[in-house]
């Protein structure tokens, strides 16, 4: 079954530009917004998998994109959210997130030029994953104020950010050049220095990446 997606973008030609990208990939394009009040009304009819939303947007040209995406997440839950941002905003990305990380994603809009990534980050949110832009992670993780408590090594940052990225465990093996056995090594450790008990959910790689940016603000 083909992933529906509402996409909202004021900038006509990217607008188009996105549809297109999106469709020849084989993905589903229902409605196309150009304000976020457009974007509110589309995406409640039509109830898409995933909406691709841009975060300055008509009627105020501000952050109306992203306070409209926050009401969707409301409004539709099970609804996938990736934002797109001309800027590095990483408390867009965590207003977005807030406490519940499945089926959002927070990008800069260069990662459209990487068109197979792009496509697998809207494929991914609109199945109840992540996808969190890794010049945003990567920022955060270098900040280099208060340190967390729990204190996580250089490498153990590294595989964090890969899992921020939405990367599996063989992803981020080949990614670092590791082995696979290596990467889970890492994560159990980083469990454990951020306090995030054994859980069913996959989220926990998620909520390890919030726990530990939030430790940074």
């Amino acid at each position: 079954m083909s992933v529906r997606i509402v996409i909202a973008e004021d900038d006509v030609l990217l607008r188009e530009g996105l549809s297109r990208l999106l469709t020849e990939a084989g993905l589903e394009v229902v409605a196309k917004a150009g304000d976020a009040e457009e974007l509110l009304r589309k995406a409640l009819a039509h109830r898409p998998d995933v909406a691709v939303v841009d975060v300055q947007m008509p009627p105020n040209n501000e952050d109306d994109g992203l306070r409209a995406a926050l009401e969707l997440r409301r409004r539709l839950p099970d609804m996938g959210v990736l934002v797109l941002s001309q800027f590095y905003e990483a408390d867009y990305a965590l207003d977005l997130i807030g406490d519940r990380a499945d089926g959002v994603g927070y990008l800069l809009k260069e990662r459209v030029a990487d068109v197979p990534a792009f496509v697998h980050a809207v494929d991914r949110v609109a199945r109840g994953g992540s996808a969190l832009d890794p010049e945003v992670v990567g920022r955060m993780l270098g900040r280099r104020g208060e340190a967390p408590t729990q204190g996580l090594s250089p490498r153990e940052e590294e595989v964090l950010a890969a899992m921020a990225e939405g990367l599996s465990n063989a992803a981020i093996a080949e990614k670092l050049v590791v082995t696979e056995a290596a990467v889970e090594k890492h994560i159990r450790r980083i469990f454990q220095k951020l306090d995030l008990p054994p859980t069913n959910t996959h989220h926990r790689r998620v909520m390890a990446v919030l726990t530990y940016l939030r430790g940074q603000q």
